[in-house]
């Protein structure tokens, strides 16, 4: 039974075949030889707002031939209190695999051990794992392999999208910068278990010098509100601006995976001025995750 539930825990030949797929997938859309959900029923499980992830899952397994159940969990009986493991095993019962969008990594790996049913993490705490994917093939789409590139995250460098490119980083052999607040920087434990190169540092013209790819996400994680004044009084300046961008290598990209707080982790005039990369990024999550779906039920 195959689930992707992380990044760390994502085989190094699984992760190429995933981005190889996803470019076979977009140059197919609309006309795809084979629709391997075709007769299957998946649930998505959403405890966390979203746009793109939920959008782009849904028409994925619909154009792979497989239809959707929508479950939001407060309207679900885990939003009662039912165990993760109970619903995992209902719905392991009724449905062919499920997408799973929550707080923390344990629910989502309890939820794949009990259903067992092909299982997506679709955001957690600790891991996003189908962003970085979809990052990973955008920019390879653009540059090339990333392999021996360099990419530098800029802001909240503890949060799950820094967390599965540290991981990405060790599998795939580029560096990874992390430019941010030493109380921002992910703990050293994380760094020891990845490996790979990894250079975390407060100094975001050291960490943009050179760069490839300059990345940025939200100062404030969902989850995270109550803490708003503090991580925006301490994040100040970590944005990515036409000075920063004028410090990475010629041609670089500027990435984001959404949504944006202009004016924040990025000014609204670098922002446009790389909306085309931004916005096929997004795009792309839909043929990475088509490329996930379709590996799952291989």
């Amino acid at each position: 039974m195959k689930h992707l539930l992380s990044i760390e825990k994502l085989a190094k030949a699984d992760l190429e075949q995933l981005l190889a797929d996803s470019v076979t997938l977009k140059k197919e859309r609309g006309h795809h030889a084979s629709h391997p959900l075709a007769g299957q029923i998946w649930a998505m499980l959403f405890s966390k707002s979203s746009t793109r992830t939920r959008v782009s899952f849904d028409v994925g397994i619909r154009e792979l031939g497989g239809q959707v159940i929508f479950l939001p969990t407060s309207e679900i009986q885990i939003g009662r209190g039912e165990p993760i493991k109970d619903t995992a095993r209902v719905l392991g019962r009724l449905v062919h695999g499920a997408v799973f969008r929550t707080y923390a990594q344990k629910d989502v790996e309890e939820f794949a051990r009990y259903a067992a049913i092909p299982t997506v993490n679709a955001l957690t705490d600790e891991e996003h794992p189908c962003q970085i994917l979809a990052d990973i093939f955008t920019f390879q789409e653009k540059r090339g392999p990333i392999q021996g590139r360099i990419v530098t995250f800029i802001g909240d460098g503890a949060c799950n999208v820094v967390n599965s490119w540290i991981f990405a980083a060790a599998k795939l052999g580029f560096e990874l910068r992390i430019a941010a607040p030493k109380a921002f920087q992910p703990a050293a434990e994380l760094l020891q278990r990845a490996g790979g190169a990894v250079v975390c540092t407060d100094d975001l013209k050291a960490a943009a010098s050179g760069a490839d790819l300059l990345y940025t996400d939200v100062w404030i994680s969902m989850g995270k509100e109550a803490e708003s004044g503090e991580r925006i009084q301490q994040l100040s300046g970590y944005q990515i601006n036409a000075d920063l961008v004028r410090l990475a290598r010629p041609g670089a990209l500027v990435m984001h995976c959404l949504p944006a707080y202009r004016g924040k982790e990025i000014d609204d005039e670098t922002f446009e001025a790389n909306a085309q990369t931004i916005f096929d990024q997004a795009e792309n999550r839909l043929h990475s995750q088509k490329a996930i779906l379709t590996w799952l039920v291989s």
